[in-house]
């Protein structure tokens, strides 16, 4: 069939198979071109089909000849409709990295679950024995917990007060106002029951009691804190609350297992997730103005790149004062912010293309849904039913 992007809000509703192999191509090339022999070996990625997870997977296994193990939750072709993205692009990683002599598998399934974490441990035992590093990068809106039953649902809410600010309809182009109403505490224990830290710690609970955890095992899990602009609906709101919950997890993974776990700040980028919170998609536009204009952008693949080369295993992790990496340190240097600060009254519906890169906020939207991809012929048929190659 043909497949044309149909977006709807904040998603794209379909996706290209080619176009999802050709974008993760171009991740693979970047990984390639920065080896790092010192980096890890054997590697588990809890959500590893989109975003920083994706990446993290592409960068340790063509950057440092990893042995990987992905976890995700996707949707295969059904009745002739395309595949969400994710699966394609787990599908072309694994393709990739079969073609290049490497290990992959991936297990598609609630990662939430007792089941889906216990076959992550057989397939470990059977097929890698232990791993090195564990990557937690879930972003989902919704967790049943496995102990009662219970399905809790997140959400983006400021606490204590309504928050407005500016925004973006990225459909329409059209920079407005929005107002978002605070949070009950129940939603902010409900938030931080999804996003929080208590998943990654059962995982690693569960890898280590199974014996398939190495010593001196490495685990990272991502956060944002960003420029207070985004704070009252970010760092000091309900996903805020979320990823202090998340640090909490890292400190108490490192005291009980022989590993040493850290959270990572990343950089702003376009990212499903990113593209559901208000005001971001604005800041990200004139955000990437900004650092292309100085030549310091970075997409997700150069962000994990760095990470593993530099940080986590080219032994200079530059922790912050609450021990954190901080991947987002050229998004935060002081001109950048700045320069941003200065655009963000200024910028309106008319002046949008010129004040900010939101053509390239587009580019990249469309990008996670395989559409806008060079070499990629949109108007030729595709096979839309593409099986997993570690399935078959």
């Amino acid at each position: 069939m043909i497949v044309k992007p149909r977006i709807r809000g904040f998603v794209c509703i379909t996706a290209h198979p080619q176009g999802c192999e050709a974008k993760v191509r171009e991740e693979i090339e970047i990984a390639k071109a920065a080896k790092n022999p010192n980096g890890p070996k054997k590697v588990l990625v809890i959500g590893s089909s989109t975003g920083y997870g994706l990446s993290t997977r592409v960068a340790a296994a063509f950057g440092s000849d990893a042995a990987t193990l992905g976890v995700f939750f996707e949707r295969p072709s059904m009745k002739g409709k395309p595949a969400s993205a994710g699966w394609y692009n787990s599908v072309a990683f694994e393709k990739a990295a079969h073609e290049a002599g490497l290990y992959a598998k991936s297990i598609n399934g609630d990662a939430f679950s007792n089941e889906i974490k216990a076959q992550a441990i057989e397939t470990i035992k059977a097929d890698l024995g232990q791993v090195d590093l564990v990557v937690y990068s879930l972003a989902s809106p919704r967790r049943t917990d496995p102990a009662d039953g219970e399905t809790y649902k997140s959400v983006l809410k400021p606490i204590g007060e309504s928050y407005t600010n500016r925004t973006l309809d990225t459909d329409k182009g059209e920079v407005s106002e929005v107002t978002i109403e605070p949070a009950s505490q129940e939603e902010i224990e409900h938030t931080v029951k999804v996003m929080g830290g208590e998943d990654w710690e059962l995982w690693m609970n569960a890898l280590d009691d199974a014996g398939v955890l190495a010593p001196g095992a490495k685990s990272v899990a991502y956060s944002y804190i960003g420029p207070e602009i985004t704070w009252p609906v970010y760092t000091n709101g309900t996903i805020g609350q979320a990823k202090k919950d998340v640090e909490r997890a890292a400190a108490a993974i490192t005291k009980a297992h022989d590993c040493e776990a850290h959270v990572a700040v990343n950089k702003a980028v376009v990212t499903q997730a990113s593209s559901a919170i208000p005001v971001v998609p604005l800041y990200i536009s004139i955000l990437f103005k900004v650092m292309k204009a100085k030549g310091n952008h970075e997409d997700c693949i150069e962000q994990m790149v760095r990470l593993l080369n530099e940080r986590l295993y080219g032994g200079d992790l530059q922790l912050d004062d609450h021990g954190r990496i901080r991947i987002d340190d050229w998004e935060m240097e002081a001109d950048i912010q700045k320069a941003v600060a200065d655009v963000w009254p200024e910028i309106s519906s008319e002046s949008l293309n010129v004040l900010s890169d939101f053509s390239g906020y587009q580019n990249n939207f469309l990008k996670l849904f395989g559409f806008g991809l060079n070499g990629v012929d949109y108007e030729e048929d595709v096979e839309v039913d593409l099986p997993m190659p570690s399935a078959e």
